[in-house]
C-alpha cells in the first residue's frame, strides 16, 4: 500500500473529478466509500473496458474508513468528506502513523483545525495539506506569487521594500463550474452550515477577517467590492469566513486581511436579514432541522456561468506601494480535482515536508501552474460598492 492514494468519497463528483486526474498522472486512484455498488460502477467508468477497474474499498462509516487507513496504510490518503470539522479529526489519527493526508476544506473552523496539528504531523514525519482545492488555492497562490519580492538587475537600485510584509490584503474568489443535476446532500449541507461557526469552534454565526494579526468578528457578506474581470466583466464579491481567509494571512504575513467570494449575498436587503438568520443558526435544533431541509434540495444540471473562474488578491503595503493580480483558470471543480492529484503526486515524490500546510505554502506558485491556470498581474482593481 506504500504507493497508493485512497479517496474517501470516492463516487462524489469531487472524488471522480479527482480520480480522473490521479490517471492522468498515471497513478491508481483507490475509491473508498459505503457503497460496493457504486463504487464498483464509478471505478469501471474512470476505466477503459479493457482494463482492471480501480480498486475500491468499502467502508460503512468515518470510524470503518479510519480502522482500513490504520489497517492498510496508504500512502496518501484525500478527504473529500464534509463537513471536514468532523470528519478531518478521527482520519488524521488513522493517518499519522504511516500516511499522508490530503483534504478539500474550505471552511474556516476546519482549515485552522488542521493547520494547528503542525507539530503532530512534523513528530510523526507526514505532511498533512488542507484547502486542496479552488477557494483556497486559487487566493492564496496569487497571495504567495504576489508576495515574492522582485528580482533586480545586478547593480540596479532596489524597487520597493516588498521583502517586509504587505499592511492590508483583500482576496477574492470567483468560481465558475458546471453543475449537475442533483441534491445537496447530507455531507455538503453539513459543510455549508457547519462551517461558519469560528476558528474555534465556539458555535458563533458570524464572519470574520484578520485586524492587528488577530481575527475578530464582523460582518457575513460585508465589505462588498466591484471587480471587474480580467475578461472586461463585472462581479460584486462580499467578505465570508472561509478557509482562505487563514491561507492569506499566513502567507502575507499582513495585519489586516479579508476574504471575499462572488458567490456571498451581494443584495442590501439580503444583507441585512443574514444577522437574524445567522443568529437562529447558532441554535442546534434550527441548525440540524436547516441542514436536513437543505441536504434535500435538488438543483438542475446547468452549464458554468462564465468562461473562466478566477482567484484575486490585492496587497498594500506601509508605503503605499500596491501588488495586485489574478489567477485564471476553466472550471472551479475540474481546478480542484487537479489541485487534490497533483498534491498527492508530490507527496509522493517525496517533495513533501513534514507538518500541516495550506497547497501553495507547501508547493509555491507552481502548483496552480501544474493545474492548468495562469497568473495575471497588474490587472483591474478592485473598488468598493
Amino acid at each position: 500500500m506504500a504507493t497508493e492514494v485512497w479517496i474517501l468519497g470516492g463516487t462524489g463528483r469531487s472524488g471522480r473529478a479527482i480520480a480522473a486526474e490521479l490517471l492522468s498522472r498515471g497513478l491508481s486512484p483507490v475509491l473508498v466509500g459505503r457503497d460496493a455498488t457504486r463504487l464498483h460502477n464509478a471505478a469501471t467508468s474512470l476505466t477503459a473496458p479493457a482494463t482492471i477497474p480501480a480498486r475500491t474499498v468499502v467502508a460503512a462509516s468515518i470510524e470503518a474508513t479510519a480502522a482500513e487507513i490504520q489497517r492498510q496504510q496508504p500512502a496518501v490518503v484525500i478527504n473529500t468528506i464534509g463537513p471536514f470539522t468532523t470528519t478531518a479529526g478521527p482520519i488524521v489519527r488513522a493517518c499519522l502513523p504511516g500516511s499522508h493526508y490530503v483534504d478539500l476544506a474550505n471552511d474556516l473552523p476546519a482549515v485552522a483545525a488542521l493547520l494547528d496539528l503542525d507539530q503532530q504531523a512534523t513528530a510523526a514525519g507526514k505532511t498533512l495539506v488542507t484547502g486542496a482545492g479552488f477557494g483556497v488555492t486559487a487566493t492564496e497562490s496569487v497571495v504567495v506569487q504576489l508576495s515574492q519580492p522582485p528580482s533586480q538587475p545586478p547593480g540596479q537600485p532596489s524597487g520597493p521594500a516588498l521583502t517586509k510584509a504587505p499592511a492590508r490584503v483583500r482576496v477574492d474568489m470567483v468560481p465558475s463550474l458546471a453543475m449537475e443535476a442533483g441534491v445537496f446532500g447530507e455531507a455538503l449541507a453539513g459543510t455549508i452550515l457547519d462551517g461558519f461557526p469560528d476558528a474555534r469552534g465556539r458555535g458563533r454565526y458570524e464572519g470574520r477577517r484578520y485586524e492587528n494579526g488577530h481575527l475578530v468578528r464582523a460582518p457575513i457578506a460585508g465589505s462588498p467590492a466591484s471587480l471587474t474581470l480580467p475578461d472586461g466583466s463585472k462581479v460584486t464579491t462580499a467578505s465570508m469566513p472561509l478557509g482562505e481567509l487563514i491561507a492569506a494571512q499566513r502567507a502575507s504575513g499582513a495585519p489586516s486581511v479579508v476574504s471575499a467570494s462572488s458567490e456571498a449575498p451581494s443584495s442590501p436587503v439580503v444583507r441585512a436579514v443574514l444577522p437574524l438568520v445567522t443568529t437562529l443558526l447558532a441554535i442546534g435544533p434550527v441548525r440540524a432541522f436547516a441542514r436536513k431541509r437543505l441536504a434535500g434540495v435538488k438543483f438542475k444540471a446547468r452549464e458554468r456561468p462564465r468562461e473562466y473562474s478566477y482567484g484575486h488578491a490585492r496587497l498594500e503595503w506601509p508605503d503605499g506601494t500596491v501588488q495586485e493580480g489574478w489567477l485564471r483558470l476553466g472550471d472551479a471543480q475540474t481546478f480542484t480535482g487537479a489541485v487534490a492529484a497533483e498534491v498527492a503526486r508530490r507527496l509522493l515524490d517525496g517533495q513533501g515536508r513534514p507538518g500541516a500546510y495550506t497547497p501553495a505554502a507547501l508547493f509555491g506558485p507552481s502548483l496552480a501552474e501544474a493545474c492548468g491556470a495562469e497568473y495575471l498581474t497588474g490587472e483591474t482593481a478592485a473598488a468598493p460598492a
